[in-house]
């Protein structure tokens, strides 16, 4: 009876221990479409009108109407996964491209020895080389590269995690945190700002004083919140009596690498790399570069690698097309992750959920009206999280409510710009965060526990941003 009853409480036990898995990304996102479905059959359809002025397309605020449009059926939950990856195309492609060529100079061992070097510079340090890092992609985003374009460069953070013998949440929040703190501040964003100051009349990158504050505290309380949560992670590695075992991007442990010689063919790589970006944001802010020129240009920089790295061609497109198999899951969450805004768009409930919230602000006083809004945009964006996409949909509705409360300009597009980028950090529906996750494997519910508070720190941040603005009449008009 006794080994019985032992056997029992030991089943009993096991079975405790036994968790649920957690959702595959793509098994999260198709549940997203499928209440996108269920809801257009009970949230009335709605449509403000549009006009093109200047080749923007801006919303007559006073035009919202419901109308009769019909539900979803599943058919279109189905042709909305093409849909998004069509829609999605270019990002996708931009991922794997720029995923292949990062192969490529991985290959060489430029990368590997760049950090060590830069470890070894740092004198293990982590916390400088975790400063350094946040602060190069954060500036990269404030200037209209880099938030969207993390994916690319999480196996770097992931490798310099594992080099400072911490987990590849550090890998991660390094490159994709850093980059969303810069991208909160826009300092000299091409797209996003340029396209929300357009709407709202101002001039082109006017207010740029005030933003670059946001930019620095934004980095500040980032950068801070990673040093702190890796001295964690070593302090609970020394309990352990871990020192030595470094965490790779697949959660296995492993031997940290040996550093490896700094070559004069790895400085010339990791120059071209670094001027390669230097090229783009030229063309950028010249010729209006896009996309499409920022793909040649990493295809360019593989080729010169090849070159400098003496490869083969046929070893050239061998670890080309590696590098792109290895973002390949990552790249095809983005389209999925797209059909969800396919499905909202074609069930025409965006600007129901706009004009919903709009309406509530009637009756407020200036500084609270204007957090409101900012706590809506906060909300909204965590449905569209595309920055251009959201200014067009948003600001011509911001600009005529803070016209009436008596309320600059610059202060409705900061108050804008900030709810534009805090729930980027946490939404499921970022592609960019899932496509993140999903190359380093961790996941969902152990990055929200991990970035709940940083949050809740950068939504403070940019409340106290909304409430200055609005209190010293931030101008220019």
């Amino acid at each position: 009876m006794s080994l019985k009853a032992n056997s029992s409480e030991i089943g009993a036990i096991e079975h405790k221990k036994k968790k649920l898995p957690m959702p595959d990304v793509f098994i999260i996102l198709f549940g997203f479409m499928i209440l996108v479905l269920i809801a257009s059959y009970f949230i009335p359809a709605g449509t403000y009108e549009r006009s093109s002025v200047n080749g923007l397309t801006q919303v007559s605020t006073d035009s919202f109407r419901y109308i009769t449009a019909p539900s979803l059926n599943l058919m279109d939950l189905f042709t909305s996964i093409h849909k998004g990856l069509v829609a999605a195309s270019g990002v996708i492609f931009l991922i794997l491209i720029v995923g292949g060529v990062l192969k490529v100079i991985e290959s060489t061992g430029a990368l590997s020895a760049g950090i060590h070097r830069m470890i070894g510079l740092a004198k293990g340090r982590q916390n400088i080389l975790i400063v350094i890092f946040c602060t190069t992609f954060a500036t990269l985003a404030s200037v209209g590269v880099g938030a969207n374009l993390a994916i690319a460069f999480i196996p770097i953070g992931l490798f310099l995690a594992r080099s400072l013998k911490l987990d590849p949440i550090v890998g991660v929040a390094i490159i994709f945190l850093g980059s969303y703190a810069g991208f909160a501040a826009g300092v000299f964003d091409p797209t996003v700002t340029v396209t929300g100051q357009t709407i709202a009349e101002l001039p082109l990158f006017s207010g740029f004083v005030y933003r670059s504050a946001i930019f620095v505290v934004f980095l500040a309380i980032t950068a801070a919140y990673i040093c702190h949560y890796a001295k964690r992670v070593k302090s609970k590695q020394a309990n352990s009596n871990a020192e030595n075992v470094a965490v790779s991007a697949t959660g296995e442990a492993q031997e940290a690498d040996a550093a490896p010689d700094f070559t004069f063919s790895h400085k010339v790589i990791l120059t071209m790399f670094a001027a390669s970006f230097a090229f783009f944001l030229y063309g950028g802010f010249s010729f209006g570069w896009g996309i499409t020129e920022l793909s040649a240009t990493f295809l360019m920089l593989g080729i010169i690698t090849a070159a400098v790295g003496k490869i083969s061609p046929n070893a050239f497109i061998k670890r080309l097309m590696n590098g792109a198999g290895e973002v390949m899951y990552g790249a095809l969450v983005v389209g999925v992750a797209a059909a969800v805004i396919v499905l909202l768009k074609q069930a025409q409930l965006i600007d129901t959920i706009v004009h919903s919230v709009a309406s509530s602000l009637d009756g407020h006083g200036k500084i609270m009206a204007m957090q409101l809004l900012y706590l809506f945009n906060l909300t909204f964006n965590g449905i569209i999280t595309s920055g251009t996409g959201q200014a067009a949909i948003v600001m011509p509705i911001m600009v005529p409510i803070g016209d009436m409360l008596e309320v600059t300009r610059q202060s409705t597009f900061i108050t804008f710009k900030l709810g534009d980028a805090v729930t980027n950090i946490v939404t499921p529906l970022s592609g960019t965060l899932m496509a993140c996750l999903a190359i380093a494997r961790i996941s969902y519910v152990e990055w929200f526990k991990f970035v709940l508070p940083l949050v809740i720190l950068w939504i403070a941040a940019g409340s106290a941003f909304v409430a200055i603005a609005v209190s010293i009449n931030y101008g220019p008009f």
